[in-house]
């Protein structure tokens, strides 16, 4: 798979199959090539982990869209795997500002991407939900009048902004589905009832977010109850950041290089 209509169809594909797959998140090159060579499907950017390995906090309003686009080019270019990007609300409030956005995800490669309802302003964290589906709309638009096959994933952002309305988040996964989104997304759901709930309630693939605050569950769990995709989120990033904080530590506190991990 070398172009980007070639990796999107080969994406969409891993959807329809309805099986449950790990899309392992990486956060520069050297991460992406490190996840295709342990033989990963398929790789997302992940948001966090790049504004991780940058020192500057997570949000829609630290990290642009240049370079957001920037660093997933950068990871596309690095493996010959499908990318999807976390796109965050897509750089904008207004649903041409998103499609605008999809626009050039594509042409930096990418075979899927991500549009959140997260306003990244804290003291109104979540668009009202006629502008959350007319944004997942423009956007959708764009994705599917490309001519290319990009996987469009909507993220529905209540649990992680103080608001764990399950009600409230499967009715705007089921606009958006409606809308025209690819894939459904609810990060943060709590447990194994609440995504199970999300998996019955929409006919849509749906997104699982994974990793090292997720409840116990395995790939097997979630694929018994139609998980179509498992993220890693930032997961892997912190892991990552964690060790060598850790090892750096125990060098400067220590004055000895042979660092236990355990």
């Amino acid at each position: 798979m070398t172009t980007q209509s070639e990796k999107a169809a080969l994406f969409r594909r891993m959807h329809e199959e309805r099986r449950a797959f790990v899309l392992a998140n990486a956060w520069d090159a050297g991460s992406a090539r490190r996840l295709t060579s342990l033989g990963f499907e398929a790789l997302g950017t992940t948001s966090a982990g790049l504004a991780l390995s940058l020192g500057v906090e997570d949000g829609v309003r630290a990290l642009g869209r240049d370079e957001t686009l920037a660093n997933a080019h950068a990871i596309v270019g690095a493996t010959h795997l499908p990318v999807s990007a976390d796109l965050e609300n897509c750089f904008a409030d207004d649903p041409a500002g998103c499609a605008e956005t999809i626009h050039y995800a594509i042409a930096v490669g990418l075979a899927g991407g991500s549009i959140e309802d997260a306003t990244g302003h804290p003291d109104d964290p979540i668009y009202p939900f006629g502008l959350a589906v007319e944004r997942v709309r423009a956007a959708a638009e764009e994705a599917h009048g490309s001519g290319s096959d990009f996987v469009l994933t909507a993220r529905a952002e209540n649990f992680l902004h103080g608001r764990p309305d399950l009600d409230d988040t499967i009715a705007r996964l089921r606009a958006f589905a409606a809308a025209g989104a690819d894939v459904l997304y609810a990060p943060g759901l709590p447990d194994l009832r609440s995504i199970r709930a999300v998996c019955e309630a929409v006919d849509k693939p749906v997104n699982v977010l994974m990793g090292l605050d997720a409840p116990p569950l395995s790939v097997a769990d979630l694929a018994a109850i139609g998980i179509g995709r498992i993220s890693l989120g930032s997961a892997l990033a912190r892991t990552a950041e964690a060790t060598m904080v850790n090892a750096a530590s125990w060098i400067r506190e220590r004055g000895t290089f042979v660092y236990n991990h355990r």
